[in-house]
């Protein structure tokens, strides 16, 4: 990740949203085919065969080595879990990341998928940790320090007994997929690089159920937990503006399908 932090002009931050916006509609082409019995190579090849039909590249495919367009994490897995063949199982979440790389600009973003009817623990687990990504972003404004949005984040999940991976962390995203600076989960108020308009970052909360420890696969890829307790990640990718963060990136698709499937079911 390099040094120096770039602030984006209006314009290229437009173009960031573009990039962040297909993510979302291509996280909700997942969202509308997720559930049990599914694999992940199938939700893969979905993702890939969307971006590219939309004008855009996956983001992640032959970065660092990836070998595909999602990054697929199921509930021990944190973040970084490759896709395969193993069918989806009822009472799993699933962590799905996608990055899309289009007029020449990133967007990145992840949510975590219930798959069928999870356990209550789960469902508070990725509650709180769609509220420490909230919790964060509002910190991202002009003047304020990235310690300031780890704290925010550590402070609540931390409160409701859960573990913050502390060797994994949020970045700046612009013409190449991660830039500095870093952005951790934890932190101290008043602490680190000073934000500024134009910087844009991916805030990426990564929330154990138990310990904050975790290890890595002989894959070379997946993070899991130490313990085996369920991990949720959700990322947003965010323009630091005066006052108010701006949110590139969006959730309403996926959670526009999440809804239409539920009343289908019910």
């Amino acid at each position: 990740m390099g040094k120096s932090v770039i602030c984006l002009s209006d314009e290229e931050i437009a173009l960031v949203r573009e990039s962040s916006l297909l993510v979302g509609r291509t996280l909700a082409e997942v969202a509308g085919m997720i559930g049990p019995g599914v694999t992940t190579r199938e939700l893969d090849t979905l993702a890939e065969t969307f971006i590219r039909d939309h004008g855009g590249v996956p983001g992640f495919k032959g970065l660092y080595g990836c070998p595909s367009t999602l990054l697929i994490s199921v509930d021990d897995a944190v973040v970084h879990g490759l896709p395969g063949d193993k069918p989806l199982e009822e009472g799993s979440i699933a962590s799905v990341d996608c990055g899309v790389l289009m007029n020449e600009f990133y967007g990145d973003s992840a949510y975590t998928f219930m798959i069928g009817e999870v356990s209550e623990q789960a469902k508070r687990l990725l509650r709180v940790t769609q509220e420490c990504l909230a919790l964060g972003i509002a910190q991202a404004i002009d003047g304020n320090r990235v310690g300031d949005i780890g704290h925010a984040i550590q402070y609540h999940a931390e409160g409701h007994g859960y573990g913050v991976v502390r060797e994994l962390v949020g970045h700046g995203v612009g013409r190449k997929l991660h830039e500095a600076p870093e952005v951790p989960n934890y932190g101290r108020r008043g602490q680190g690089v000073r934000l500024k308009t134009g910087m844009v970052l991916a805030i990426e909360p990564m929330i154990n159920g138990g310990s904050k420890e975790v290890r890595q696969e002989p894959d070379g890829w997946t993070i899991v937990t130490r313990d085996g307790k369920q991990s949720a990640h959700f990322e947003h990718t965010v323009a630091v503006r005066d006052g108010k963060a701006e949110v590139l990136s969006t959730f309403e698709h996926i959670e526009n399908v999440l809804r239409a499937k539920k009343s289908i079911l019910n």
